[in-house]
């Protein structure tokens, strides 16, 4: 990179003086136009790696990048469903970025533990305005909606879209949620 930049400077060595200062004015705003397709690209989505057991076996332990979709869901707030992966910041901690499924929304009541490891499996809430309900796949090793309850909506970074690597796991994310047709 570094001996590119010399032989493009070596080139223009013999010209005048306003030809130089336009050709490295030229050369800084393409750097800068780069960063800044980079900075706005972080808002439409990323990529980032997955660590932990609690989205087991939908996502490893570790070793997984997956690529969030960070833009639809501020854009289109209804587009979330229930079943849906997202990326978020933790309520116990808000600088540590966690992924959990969409159990339920706002107004949804919804059982607090259906597994009865942590609050017998009878006992339901409502989700109040503003927030969701979410759980990880692997209940015995999530922490989840079920230890500090609704999580406000405002904390949602993004919807995972797909499994990049490795790439015989890739895997683009649908919704496993079916509905039930009554009247069929």
């Amino acid at each position: 990179m570094l001996t590119e930049l010399f032989h493009l400077l070596r080139t223009i060595e013999g010209k005048p003086w306003a030809y130089r200062a336009k050709f490295v004015g030229l050369k800084i705003l393409h750097g800068a136009n780069f960063f800044a397709a980079l900075h706005l690209l972080s808002y439409i989505g990323s990529i980032s790696t997955m660590a932990g057991p609690s989205m087991l076996p939908t996502l490893a332990n570790e070793g997984e990048l997956v690529l969030e979709n960070r833009w639809s869901h501020r854009v289109f707030p209804d587009s979330l469903r229930r079943g849906d992966l997202v990326i978020l910041r933790s309520p116990l901690d808000r600088t540590r970025i966690i992924c959990k499924r969409i159990i339920g929304f706002p107004g949804d009541v919804v059982c607090v533990d259906p597994t009865g490891e942590k609050a017998p499996s009878t006992e339901h809430v409502e989700v109040p305005k503003g927030h969701i309900w979410v759980m990880g796949d692997n209940a015995a090793y999530s922490r989840d909606s079920r230890d500090y309850g609704p999580v406000s909506m405002g904390l949602i970074q993004g919807r995972l879209y797909a499994r990049v690597w490795p790439p015989n796991k890739f895997t683009i994310f649908r919704n496993p949620i079916t509905y039930l047709d009554r009247d069929g």
